[in-house]
């Protein structure tokens, strides 16, 4: 009985966690900002550079990353008298993992993600246009 308590208490953890990250994808800018750094890849943005890409105040994308960094999808390192943020790419395979761990019992059914990772390059128009949008 205990061992089964322990499991329950793993998955309740896990879907809290999923639930957080997703909620905090689900803001426009928060979303617009973590598919940015993604695209950086690990080496990250400073903080300047993605306000100035993105058209945002100071304190609105402090804001956003504070809220990002809280659900560990995204963390910070200091450098000098700035601070580079990053993609946390483990947070981010296991939300995947977590909202597709399931599907279709096992048997490959999502094309669309099997195709993304194979395609390198985006189209460099509908990645500004996403992103030039958020403001207006």
């Amino acid at each position: 009985m205990r061992l089964q308590q322990y499991f329950d208490n793993i998955g309740i953890m896990e879907l809290k966690n999923a639930c957080n990250c997703l909620a905090a994808l689900g803001h426009e800018t928060r979303l617009v900002i973590f598919r940015l750094l993604v695209e950086a890849g690990p080496q990250g943005l400073n903080a300047s550079v993605i306000a100035n890409r993105l058209e945002l105040p100071a304190a609105t994308l402090s804001f956003h990353l504070a809220h990002l960094r809280r659900t560990g999808l995204i963390f910070g390192r200091k450098e000098g008298r700035f601070i580079c943020y990053m993609a946390n790419y483990a947070q981010m395979d296991s939300l995947i993992v977590f909202m597709t761990g399931n599907c279709c019992q096992g048997a490959p059914c999502l094309p669309k993600t099997a195709a993304s990772t194979k395609s390198k390059s985006h189209d460099a128009r509908s990645r500004a246009r996403t992103v030039g949008d958020i403001n207006r």
